[in-house]
């Protein structure tokens, strides 16, 4: 278990500071602040369950600034020190552990939803043009030295302007995907378990089931949450035009890979570009081996502004559960 404590060493005032242990590696700016406003130690590597445990015991934590390693159970909550009042995750996910139980305990859970909306929609939509503009041929055909020239017939992909854009999960960054399309004049359908308010709709094309959006569009985008179980089958995929693109920046489990893997082999779809996998790191790898999928690694947040942000934010929920307030994001 690798941890640090304050960086500022044991020479500086903490004692009246609440202790908060930092289960993941985070950017500087973030654990500056951390180590400015707590009695913080913070992980040189992100820890499991067991270490977050061990780690949360021995400094007796106030406050736990979680991470998708930390995949707490109900097994695992009734084994925390009964000093953590919350749990802090930087980002909107919160499927890693079993919130219920840490409910049970008293425990606060909180997420970090507005952070990454814009830098989350600006990769999907880079993944939009790059499936459609066939960038990882193009890639690899430059990366080989590009000696054999090329005719009309060649390399051809989709025109993404104007193209018909579906998008599954019509939330913040769904919305905020239909707003980059709108620049390229997609028109824009969309599924969700709701139709919106026209004034968030802004003349998108509502459609009552994900199967009723499939066959009308030329691209599909997820962006659904997690722990709902595989919603692209390959009953699903059968449903997309042929020729369509398939997108997904949101999570990986919402794919039956092996269906998506067939779609793009046989031609029914003509490019797939994926940010997120059933499992990470190790990734399928006949994912890698398709001409027609774009492939990224799970990157949607990694931009500086976006990594600061996630973890100001779950500091901003912690700052408010330990001073007796409600925090801002909680779950």
């Amino acid at each position: 278990m690798d941890l640090i404590a304050d960086p500022r060493g044991a020479a500086s005032s903490t004692a009246a500071k609440p202790r908060l242990l930092v289960a993941r590696r985070v950017p500087q700016a973030v654990a500056e602040r951390a180590s400015r406003d707590y009695d913080a130690v913070i992980a040189e590597s992100d820890l499991d369950a067991e270490a977050t445990i061990a780690a949360a015991t021995a400094q007796g934590s106030a406050a736990i600034l979680s991470g998708p390693r930390v995949r707490l159970t109900a097994d695992h909550m009734p084994r925390l020190p009964d000093t953590v009042k919350i749990i802090a995750n930087p980002s909107a996910g919160f499927d890693h552990m079993d919130v219920a139980a840490a409910k049970a305990r008293g425990i606060v859970v909180t997420n970090a939803p507005d952070g990454l909306t814009e830098c989350t929609a600006d990769l999907s939509f880079f993944l939009i043009l790059a499936a459609c503009r066939r960038a990882a041929p193009y890639a690899r055909i430059i990366a080989e030295g590009w000696r054999r020239g090329f005719g009309m017939p060649d390399n051809l992909g989709m025109r993404v302007s104007g193209a018909t854009l579906g998008i599954a999960g019509m939330g913040r960054i769904g919305r905020a995907v239909a707003q980059r399309a709108r620049g390229f004049g997609m028109t824009i359908h969309y599924t969700d378990i709701a139709r919106l308010p026209p004034e968030l709709e802004q003349g998108a094309v509502f459609h009552a089931t994900l199967d009723d959006l499939l066959p009308v569009c030329d691209v599909i985008t997820l962006h659904m949450p997690g722990g709902d179980g595989t919603v692209m089958t390959r009953e699903r995929f059968a449903l997309m035009r042929p020729g369509a693109v398939f997108v997904n920046a949101a999570r990986g489990g919402l794919v039956d890979e092996d269906a998506l893997i067939e779609a793009a082999a046989s031609g029914h779809l003509s490019g797939v570009g994926l940010d997120v996998y059933r499992s990470e790191p190790d990734f399928d790898l006949r994912l890698r081996d398709l001409p027609n999928v774009f492939l990224t690694p799970h990157v949607a947040s990694a931009t500086v502004e976006t990594r600061n942000r996630m973890g100001f934010d779950a500091l901003d929920n912690i700052d408010a559960v330990l001073a007796g307030r409600t925090p801002p994001n909680p779950v």
